[in-house]
């Protein structure tokens, strides 16, 4: 090992060992359940927005959008941001609130638990079923999170894909097997700085390296499409597509899901007191956009790195390690440079850890929580019920590695698809659980599973077929399942007087 790898991987283990210490710090905090999966609704308001959006971001901030934007320009990965931009801001807005407070009166704990509770469904049928859509799409987006610790760690050191991708893996278990929610809350707050800092050292050292912003966007301009909103450039044919106003559509249909993604919505119950988002909503809002346009921006910047030979080629999957590459060029500038290198490559891995912590906790929970005892009625003592959501945590962890063994598989894609399974399924009948009271458990069970299903039906059946088929599948799917939840509830006689006084008595809280 030289010194320049010597360098990035002390730093590396540095924030590693640092995560872990914290895991054991906060673990005697957690006495019950609602303390290991909510944290005791305790957290500050810049731990509440930090925690959501590096939750939020994943590896996809560090790698799939500069990947993106590396390799077909401003507009795809533009229009997203765009979307994601605009639908965390009102997620904030709109959900935040009403969400605390109707689950703070509700006692409930978890998104299924308060879907139970907000339509009286006691037979927990709603319970069951959202946390059975929690498993599906959250074991796939850990995976996500796996795969990008894995490929990081090969395209670095050289070494073992697979070694890589378990160790990290097993990091990320131990932290949050032990600390629960705080431990994952808390390093995600650093988590977040780390990655603010990663991507502040990455572009202005790229943009050194390339020649400068002239030099940069001169690069961009020559290539047909690359700097259009209207178009994206092909790789492949070194030639522009045109982009119509559904393509846009699609691509910012994205903020869409953020009124469904569960790891995020927990933040929101878990603030310590709800007049506090409002600074954690600004606070959320502003990072979201600057972190989002800076990666976009890294895209560009290794494109313009490859052109003046600094770079290698990037081609499919691998343009989603531009910023391992750019890092690890800086670390052979000596020593201290090795260690800056070290700390943005950590705030890979914070991306990814940040997320994958969330993802375990929230699917450990639909699994210990919301089916063995909420559904199924199992009795246990509030020691006993942290030792099973453990080990719901260590084995959805394990099913994830699984689905992670592929080193090839695309930390953009995956994310796509489990980002539109949550949005469909979740986010409509949230709005309409906070907003509409005539909403009642019909319209949430056939418009969950409406969503749900139809993710699956239009990215492995409709979407194929070309065209105007080839949106992304959370923007009909969506749709549906609104529409479906609106009518069902309507047909089948609305909501109980008593769900209606409930929805009143919330929505007169301040």
């Amino acid at each position: 090992m030289n010194l320049s790898d010597f360098g990035i991987l002390l730093a590396i283990i540095v924030y590693l060992c640092g995560m872990v210490f914290i895991g054991f710090k906060v673990m005697d905090r957690n006495k019950t359940v609602g303390d290991f999966y909510l944290g005791g609704r305790q957290l500050g308001p810049f731990v509440t927005a930090m925690s959501a959006e590096a939750s939020d971001m994943s590896s996809w901030l560090l790698m799939g959008i500069p990947g993106l934007a590396y390799l077909s320009g401003i507009s795809d990965a533009g229009w997203t941001i765009i979307g994601l931009a605009v639908g965390t801001y009102l997620n904030w807005l709109i959900v935040a609130k009403r969400l605390r407070l109707y689950t703070e009166k509700m006692g409930a704990i978890t998104i299924p638990e308060f879907f139970s509770k907000r339509f009286h469904d006691t037979k927990n049928i709603l319970m069951l079923i959202a946390a059975i859509w929690i498993i599906v799409f959250f074991i796939p987006y850990t995976a996500s999170g796996f795969v990008a610790c894995g490929k990081l760690f090969h395209s670095l050191f050289g070494v073992n894909y697979h070694a890589a991708m378990i160790i990290s893996a097993l990091v990320i278990v131990i932290y949050t097997m032990l600390g629960g929610f705080l431990a994952a809350s808390t390093t995600d707050f650093i988590q977040s700085i780390i990655m603010t800092i990663a991507l502040l050292i990455v572009v202005c050292y790229g943009i050194g390296m390339a020649g400068g912003l002239d030099l940069i966007f001169s690069n961009a301009a020559s290539l047909p499409g690359y700097l259009s909103w209207t178009q994206s450039y092909d790789v492949n044919t070194h030639t522009a597509i045109s982009y119509n106003a559904l393509t846009i559509i699609s691509k910012a249909a994205w903020g869409l899901g953020y009124f469904g993604m569960p790891h995020i919505l927990l933040r929101f119950m878990a603030i310590d007191d709800h007049k506090n988002l409002v600074t954690s909503r600004r606070v959320a809002t502003v990072w979201v956009v600057i972190s989002m346009a800076v990666s976009v921006l890294i895209g560009i910047v290794a494109l313009a790195m490859t052109k003046v030979g600094v770079l290698d080629v990037l081609v499919g999957a691998d343009s989603e390690t531009a910023i391992v590459r750019i890092a690890h060029l800086l670390s052979t500038h000596g020593f201290v440079f090795a260690l800056v290198a070290g700390i943005i490559l950590s705030g890979i891995l914070a991306s990814t850890m940040s997320t994958s912590d969330s993802q375990l906790l929230a699917a450990s929970s639909s699994v210990s929580n919301d089916i063995l005892t909420g559904f199924f009625g199992l009795k246990y003592d509030q020691k006993k019920l942290l030792n099973i959501s453990r080990v719901c945590l260590v084995i959805i962890a394990v099913i994830g590695i699984g689905l992670a063994w592929n080193p090839n598989s695309s930390v953009f894609s995956i994310v796509s698809f489990a980002w539109a399974g949550f949005g469909a399924s979740f986010g409509p009948l949230v709005l309409l659980a906070l907003y509409w009271k005539n909403a009642n458990k019909w319209g949430a069970l056939f418009g969950m599973l409406s969503g749900g299903l139809m993710v699956f039906i239009w990215h492995f059946i409709i979407s194929p077929m070309g065209g105007v088929f080839s949106i992304y599948e959370l923007l009909p799917a969506f749709v549906l399942s609104l529409i479906v939840n609106v009518v069902v509830s309507i047909l089948t006689g609305g909501s109980s007087k008593a769900m209606q006084e409930e929805f009143e008595a919330v929505k007169g809280m301040n």
